[in-house]
C-alpha cells in the first residue's frame, strides 16, 4: 500500500520559514518524481514545485521561485520543501504527490497523494 505522509506545516508570521517533509512508503521511491501542490480555500489546486525521480531536475511555480527549495533524499524515501520569505498568500493546504518517472505541473497526472498539511502565514 502506497503512502505519502506530509509533515511540518504550521502557523508562521510573514517573512518566516517552514520546512515540509513528504515521507513515502510502499513504492520504489527512486522511480517517482515528487510534486508539491497547494490549495487555498475556494481556489483550485495549484502547482508549487516538483523534483525528478533522480533528483537532478526541479521545477518551480513563478510565485515561489527564489523562496522555496525542493530536495529529496532517496535513502530516506523523503522529499523536503524548504519555504522561506513566506507571504500570507502562501497560506494553503500543501500536498505532496508521486508521479512515475515524471514530475510535471499537472496534478491530474500524479498517481499517489498525501493527506496534506496546513500552512498558515499571518501578516
Amino acid at each position: 500500500q502506497v503512502q505519502l505522509v506530509e509533515s511540518g506545516g504550521g502557523l508562521v508570521q510573514a517573512g518566516g520559514s517552514l520546512r515540509l517533509s513528504c515521507a513515502a512508503s510502499g513504492l520504489t521511491f527512486s522511480n517517482y518524481g515528487i510534486g508539491w501542490f497547494r490549495q487555498a480555500p475556494g481556489k483550485e489546486r495549484e502547482f508549487v514545485t516538483a523534483i525528478s525521480w533522480i533528483g537532478g531536475s526541479t521545477r518551480y511555480a513563478d510565485s515561489v521561485k527564489g523562496r522555496f527549495t525542493i530536495s529529496r533524499d532517496n535513502a530516506k524515501n523523503t522529499v523536503y520543501l524548504q519555504m522561506t520569505s513566506l507571504k500570507p498568500e502562501d497560506t494553503a493546504v500543501y500536498y505532496c504527490a508521486a508521479d512515475l518517472r515524471s514530475y510535471g505541473l499537472d496534478h491530474v497526472k500524479y498517481d499517489y497523494w498525501g493527506q496534506g498539511t496546513q500552512v498558515t502565514v499571518s501578516s
